[in-house]
């Protein structure tokens, strides 16, 4: 095996094909394509896909969170993001993520998440 274990092509743009990636549930109204790690003891990272009008209720971050949204739009107490934008959420930070058109995003996790709310 070389250096490089997965390429994805066409990530972002036009040519994305969102579609033809090995989605999993994650939550409701949200798939996950993993990418690497175990979100749940440190450092991972991952596509999601948010179908209109889902949600990730509020949560706090151990550590570091980025997120790239490569399509649609996502919104948390902030503001709104559309293609393009790179969002990074500190440690201890905490919010909740919405999005009204759905969205697929590239998150980066440098530690845990803890959900701090019951999911309805």
């Amino acid at each position: 095996m070389s250096g490089r274990d997965r390429v994805i092509p066409d990530l972002w743009g036009p040519n994305a094909d969102y579609a033809a990636l090995d989605w999993q549930p994650f939550r409701d109204g949200v798939d996950i394509f993993p990418l690497y790690g175990d979100r749940g003891r440190g450092a991972a990272a991952a596509l999601l896909r948010y179908r209109e009008g889902a949600r990730v209720p509020h949560h706090r971050h151990s550590d570091w969170e980025h997120i790239l949204v490569l399509a649609g739009r996502q919104a948390d107490e902030a503001g709104e993001y559309g293609p393009g934008t790179l969002v990074l959420n500190p440690p201890q930070s905490t919010h909740s993520v919405v999005s009204g058109p759905g969205c697929v995003v590239l998150a980066i996790w440098t530690g845990p998440v803890v959900i701090l709310e019951g999911e309805s």
